[in-house]
């Protein structure tokens, strides 16, 4: 009910200040002052973003990889090697793609209303380099994806766009299950609710495809010798197609190397002070 009368007053003072009766329009500007606090509030209360949490480990990664099959082996492949957002999987074409060259090029994506249009910013409109696994499924789902006029490379069966809920639905959460991501499903008291055969209950571990976002990230950021590609956070910024730096770094800056760890203070103080 407050929501409704704020807005309602605030279309009121808007008129009014298209007619100049009011200088300032007070409901919509406490409006986005309440919208920042909600936002500070939120990300103060999640936190930063933690591996087997908000994101899954490599070990979950190659066990998803493992039973991935069917229609949504590529798709769930190609968004855990490129980072996509759902919306832009599902308005990737293949005009999109350059095989040949191992390039995925982010030029388009699909709202939650399955219409298509273009990313959400201009850092959204980005070229992504493929992973041989990436290409390899691909080719082989490329003969045999449903044909439409979009030319959608993930579509419905009609070769429209594929929603989002069925992907998540029929996709991200039953691959989960065959390979053992998950948790246990919790009653109201915390305890582990039983099936009718007593055994426990466990639904799948990550509920949406940011989490597959997010590792891709922490691929992209973790060294070499964590299995990661350790690139810099310029680069990081680009494949994510975040619009700034700013937004790379206060989602994942913690997860980049510090480089104050005791093996390499150790090797730094040697080269400093000349020690053997």
């Amino acid at each position: 009910m407050i929501r409704r009368v704020m807005q309602t007053v605030g279309s009121i003072l808007a008129d009014a200040q298209e007619r100049g009766l009011v200088v300032r329009n007070a409901a919509r500007e406490l409006r986005a002052r309440r919208k920042g606090k909600d936002r500070k509030s939120e990300k103060r209360q999640k936190g930063r973003l933690k591996l087997g949490v908000d994101m899954p480990t490599p070990t979950e990664i190659r066990a998803i990889v493992e039973h991935a099959q069917g229609r949504w082996r590529p798709l769930l492949i190609t968004a855990i090697f490129t980072g996509l957002h759902a919306s832009e999987l599902r308005g990737l074409r293949w005009a999109d793609l350059d095989l040949e060259g191992r390039l995925l090029h982010v030029r388009q994506r699909a709202d939650r209303f399955n219409e298509i249009g273009h990313p959400k910013s201009e850092a959204g409109e980005r070229s992504i380099p493929l992973p041989p696994i990436v290409i390899a499924e691909l080719r082989a789902w490329q003969p045999i994806c449903p044909k439409g006029e979009a030319g959608l490379v993930f579509p419905a069966g009609s070769g429209k766009v594929e929603g989002l809920t069925n992907i998540v639905m029929r996709g991200l959460k039953p691959v989960q299950l065959a390979a053992g991501v998950t948790v246990p499903v919790l009653d109201s008291a915390g305890k582990p609710k039983l099936d009718p055969d007593g055994k426990p209950m466990v639904r799948a571990k990550y509920s949406g495809f940011h989490a597959l976002r997010h590792f891709f990230a922490s691929w992209c950021i973790n060294r070499r010798a964590d299995l990661g590609l350790e690139l810099p956070p310029k680069v990081v910024q680009e494949r994510m197609g975040h619009a700034s730096i700013v937004m790379t770094m206060d989602t994942y800056g913690h997860l980049f190397p510090r480089g104050d760890d005791h093996a390499e203070l150790e090797a730094a103080e040697l080269a400093l002070l000349g020690g053997d």
